[in-house]
């Protein structure tokens, strides 16, 4: 192989003294132009320059690893297995996405009962570039009307479209700017929906109301995101939101106050479509927790952490709606936690994590168990809400059990669920196994893990192993299928997910122990389940990876800074890295009510002990590392991925040769959601040969 060293980076130090402490970023430059609130970051033409020759050096890299062709060969027929998605029914019509074969995204369909199968939007008719993707569908109570929301390249600056379904007529109702799935009136004549206000400022969320065939310039505002100078606080946080009831009466409001609460407000709807007058009744206001619901004849349901770490559901009469009122209707259990509940007609669908994984059980609107529905095996569950039928539908995912939908009676939830449609997935799922260990952190907290390979695999210690985690904003990393790593398993890969501190797995005080000042257990969580995979006898150093994207980016950022000895390759997808200013790019200061702000001196300590870009010392041998990135990211910036980059290549003692350090931003997607199959192969193909070549597999065993 060439021995290829990284592009030169300059340094261009720029200091600064943060609450008596004198710091230096050698590479602000690389921020691109931050002068305004509207620029957020954008490449300059220097920095973009910077960005294509960290491309093309990644790229030389790659492409000269042997085995690529081979490996994409056994990879892309998995992918193109197809993707199945829960559809939204409306009397005898169902309308769905599904993607299959070598589609790049998914195709919109609906169907009269069983009958014919018929295309309603096809993303590549729209985009031939198959850029576009359709990121929801939402169609009217009556079915003959569906909306639908669009982006580009992975910008999720989402817009919504109506089309008739019958003719296939595309509407003039077009709402722009980042629009979130409608809530539709029942009768179809309007709905209800939150976008921004100004595209340029993600801080502008508002709740608004249209009328179909009216000017949308002309919607009424119902809520709105304050500005920083009503609230400093509150005009940061993911601020307003809303929930139509089925009947269309009540419009539940909510606002988030930070990382775990939010407060609620009740408005008669039906009156104000009369009136034109706001009249706001209280739910929660102050209080620790999130509350979100619906109203079913005057009684307003609520699933709230408010006084219930674990999550339970409360009833409560909309003309006395406040806290003092609530009354449990299905209360919080010690043994799992709540998370999510959706409804059907007359029924509550309550979505359990209990021990990492997902349990589905049914409640009639008194609070009384019905049952259990039955469930293939261990794994994940998502649902939505169907409140126009007693039938609603599933997804069920799991380590070796491919995505698939099921329909079920929630009037009979004890009744074996019927199959609706699922991934055609070639693989084998009996070839592999799956096992839930529990390890003690560094603090003796017991953290469980579930540990993924081959039948009959021998501990042998030196077994490539994949070590992934998340570890944030009360997210479940729940059992997940992914088609593409039978191949690892099939080539003695060990694939291990530890349920970390600051996930949902185990109600909100599990999330709550892994935020703000005790981010760090997250992390002390992750290094620990490394020493166990490798006391254990899985693997060792040489042969274990780390990997991760987003909140999870910064997981592994903070993993390879703080114990690089500890992995021989670290995937860091998306990431946050600089952790004292990432507040100042795109809509990052969403998340400072989870890891606090640089700019309060107590947050500030604990954000620069573990922030990886601060924490890159020269001349110590980093493991290899891929960065990943998204040039159009609107959620974390690619600024972090190229700063790290820089500082990670300039400090490395490792011979680059064998240990690099790769940035790849791929200038055609975001953070990942949207991508192509096309692209995801890539992306797919570009990590597991990177892993493969320094975890030493296959032909790379005798590769230098």
């Amino acid at each position: 192989m060439t021995k290829r060293t990284p592009p030169s980076t300059r340094k261009e130090p720029v200091v600064e003294v943060l609450h008596g402490r004198t710091l230096i970023d050698e590479y602000r430059w690389l921020e691109g132009d931050n002068s305004d609130a509207a620029s957020m970051g954008a490449s300059t033409p220097e920095v973009r320059e910077w960005t294509l020759a960290q491309n093309s050096y990644t790229r030389a890299v790659l492409d000269e690893l042997p085995g690529r062709a081979e490996l994409e060969e056994r990879i892309k027929p998995l992918l193109q297995a197809g993707d199945v998605f829960i559809p939204h029914v409306r009397g005898e019509r169902g309308f769905y996405k599904r993607r299959a074969g070598a589609e790049n995204q998914p195709v919109v369909y609906w169907r009269e009962g069983q009958g014919e199968e018929r295309v309603l939007v096809d993303p590549v008719a729209l985009d031939p570039t198959g850029l576009t993707t359709i990121t929801w569908l939402q169609p009217d109570p009556t079915g003959s009307r569906v909306a639908y929301g669009t982006y580009s390249a992975g910008d999720e600056n989402t817009s919504l479209y109506l089309l008739e379904v019958e003719t296939g007529e595309l509407l003039e109702d077009t709402v722009h700017n980042k629009v979130q799935a409608p809530m539709w009136l029942p009768d179809g004549s309007g709905f209800v929906y939150r976008n921004l206000s100004d595209p340029a400022n993600p801080y502008s969320g508002q709740v608004m109301f249209h009328r179909l065939g009216t000017a949308v310039s002309d919607d009424a505002q119902l809520f709105r995101q304050l500005t920083p100078a009503e609230d400093a606080v509150l005009a940061t946080t993911w601020g307003p939101n809303a929930r139509l009831s089925h009947d269309g009466r009540w419009l539940l409001l909510t606002y988030a106050t930070d990382a775990r609460s939010n407060d609620v407000w009740l408005l008669d709807f039906a009156a104000f479509r009369e009136t034109g007058v706001q009249e706001r009744r209280e739910v929660s206001r102050g209080t620790l927790g999130n509350a979100t619901g619906t109203v079913k004849d005057n009684t307003l349901y609520l699933f709230t952490f408010k006084d219930a770490p674990n999550g339970r559901v409360v009833t409560v009469d909309t003309a006395s709606p406040t806290e003092e009122n609530w009354r449990d209707l299905i209360p919080e259990r010690s043994d799992a936690a709540i998370e999510s509940v959706t409804f059907t007609q007359e029924q509550i669908v309550v979505n359990y994590v209990r021990g990492a994984s997902n349990a589905l059980e049914v409640f009639d609107l008194r609070g009384t168990s019905t049952g259990a529905v039955p469930l293939p095996t261990i794994g994940s569950v998502a649902t939505i809400d169907n409140e126009g039928d007693s039938h609603a539908f599933f997804e069920f995912a799991s380590f070796n059990h491919p995505p698939t939908i099921y329909r079920f009676d929630a009037m009979r939830p004890t009744d074996e669920p019927t199959l609706w449609a699922r991934v055609a997935s070639t693989v084998d799922p009996d070839s592999v196994a799956v096992t839930q260990v529990w390890y003690d952190s560094v603090d003796g907290t017991k953290v469980s893990m579930f540990v993924v390979h081959r039948h009959g695999l021998e501990l042998d210690g030196s077994n490539p192993t994949i070590l992934t985690g998340y570890g944030g904003f009360g997210v479940s990393r729940t059992p997940a299928f992914s088609a593409t790593l039978f191949t690892w398993f099939e080539d003695g890969g060990v694939y291990a997910v530890p349920n970390l501190r600051g996930g949902g797995e185990y109600g909100d005080a599990w999330h709550e122990a892994g935020m703000l000042g005790n981010k760090q257990n997250v992390f002390d969580d992750f290094a620990a389940a490394a020493r166990w995979l490798i006391d254990t006898g899985y693997t060792n150093p040489s042969r274990l990876a780390a990997m991760g994207g987003s909140n999870g980016g910064l997981l592994t950022g903070a993993a390879l800074t703080q114990w690089p000895e500890l992995f021989r390759a670290v995937i860091v997808g998306v990431p946050l890295l600089d952790m004292l200013r990432f507040e100042q790019f795109l809509m990052a200061r969403y998340w400072v009510p989870e890891y606090g702000s640089a700019a309060d001196a107590q947050q500030f300590e604990w954000l620069v002990e573990y922030s990886p870009y601060h924490r890159v010392v020269p001349g110590t041998q980093y493991p290899a590392v891929f960065l990943t990135a998204g040039e159009n990211d609107s959620r974390v910036h690619p600024v972090h991925a190229r700063k790290m980059t820089a500082a990670l290549q300039a400090a490395t003692s490792s011979d680059p040769a064998e240990r690099p350090v790769l940035l790849w931003v791929d200038m055609e997607a975001g953070h990942g959601q949207g991508k192509p199959l096309n692209l995801v192969l890539r992306e797919a193909v570009d990590i597991r040969l990177f892993l493969m070549w320094q975890l030493e597999m296959g032909s790379f065993e005798q590769v230098g």
